[in-house]
């Protein structure tokens, strides 16, 4: 299993249009194999009032999250990134993970 995170900081006068963006975008993770899920993380506000969002998705390995970010799929749900930078503070910073260890509920 692999986690690829990608985290947000977002100004607090952004922060609607920010999850706006996020609720209605159209991700096409579904049609992608090994893909498990997806969640969108908001963090707690921080004293300058910036406030830290964490995109969470699950794989079923590091090559087929390699995969997507190829994949026309990711191009077609990445292809209003530029114009929606605004929303964020900088660059989202990645993050990605292998999973050596999980426990799930019965």
């Amino acid at each position: 299993m692999f986690i690829a995170m990608n985290r947000f900081t977002v100004a607090k006068e952004n922060e609607e249009a920010f999850e706006a963006l996020w609720l209605g975008r159209d991700s096409h993770l579904k049609t992608m194999d090994g893909f498990v899920e997806f969640h969108m993380l908001k963090g707690p506000e921080a004293q300058d009032g910036t406030r830290l969002y964490a995109s969470h998705t699950v794989w079923s390995s590091e090559d087929t999250f390699r995969a997507w970010t190829r994949s026309d799929a990711f191009r077609a749900a990445h292809k209003d990134a530029g114009s929606t930078a605004t929303l964020h503070q900088g660059a989202p910073t990645f993050e990605g993970f292998s999973v050596i260890q999980e426990i799930a509920a019965d």
